[in-house]
């Protein structure tokens, strides 16, 4: 899929983070833009940003765990555009919370935005995206996916459920007119965790906030340029891309030491201190710097 203008492109997700900034990309590509996103007034100003003459695009406000409003809305855009190129699942929640504490209306919200939310798009556009000459799935799911971190346990459950998933879809749907990419980012600078639900941090004696600037400080990619690994694995049908040093590290390591691989980001979770941390993320950041270009 290389000229991916005048394509149709439906993306979850899209009011802020990588969504967003794989609809401005794909805007500036030439893409018509079906975007949906829980977050209305996000919607809103995202289509004023990428709106032009050329371009056409419409918002519906979605809850992807919602199985009803997510075939509602494929009518709609089947109404709309009469077909589907591209659908990118970016929607994403979190929860920080041991599993033995965490409630399941918790670890349900998790997996029914981050897993559910992506089987009942999938399913629910196939019949459009089959209709298309060439067609194309990415699915988000994430590093996490493959070490979890502590409290982490079902945003991590969810992303490998969503890793599986999609890898599934790459064998079932080899040969057809539809490719599938299933992007693990890294840490990515976006409001993953200020919009989390927090009970438990991951290091012992941090607070809400110290913990949100951790993981805003470790995120290595920027929304942009992790949109922009997106768009080229989609124009060049790759299955699989990694996203950040520091996802292809964790994923090297898991190879290599699997259950190694999570002791390793437990004991991290527990011990590193903030000096450390400056240090660890200091050196990751100069090693990353040929990636980040």
């Amino acid at each position: 899929m290389k000229d991916l203008k005048n394509k149709v492109a439906v993306i979850t997700g899209s009011a802020s983070g990588i969504g967003r900034e794989l609809a401005i990309q794909l805007a500036d590509a030439g893409c018509a833009l079906a975007l949906a996103d829980i977050d209305e007034k996000g919607l809103a100003a995202l289509a004023d940003r990428v709106a032009s003459e050329s371009v056409k695009v419409t918002v519906h406000p979605l809850d992807v765990s919602n199985r009803e409003q997510v075939y509602q809305t494929a009518g709609n855009i089947r109404a709309l555009y009469e077909r589907v190129d591209i659908l990118i699942n970016c929607a994403g929640v979190a929860v920080l919370e041991t599993i033995e504490d965490m409630a399941y209306e918790d670890f349900e919200w998790v997996m029914g935005v981050n897993f559910w939310g992506v089987v009942y798009t999938v399913k629910a556009f196939l019949p459009l995206l089959k209709q298309s000459a060439e067609a194309h799935i990415v699915n988000v799911s994430s590093v996490d996916g493959i070490v979890p971190n502590p409290n982490g346990g079902a945003y991590g459950a969810a992303k490998a459920a969503t890793k599986c998933l999609t890898e599934a879809l790459f064998q079932e749907l080899h040969g057809t007119n539809i490719s599938v990419t299933s992007v693990l980012p890294g840490g990515v600078k976006t409001n993953l965790h200020r919009n989390a639900r927090f009970f438990k941090t991951a290091c012992p004696g941090m607070t809400q906030e110290e913990c949100i600037a951790f993981f805003e400080n470790a995120a290595l990619t920027s929304a942009e340029k992790a949109a922009k690994r997106i768009v080229k694995a989609i124009r060049e049908k790759k299955g699989r891309v990694l996203i950040g040093l520091d996802g292809r590290l964790i994923d090297f390591c898991a190879r290599l030491a699997p259950l190694g691989s999570t002791a390793l980001a437990g004991y991290l979770s527990r011990n590193l201190t903030s000096k450390q941390f400056e240090l660890l993320q200091s050196l990751i950041q100069r090693l990353n710097a040929p990636f980040a270009k």
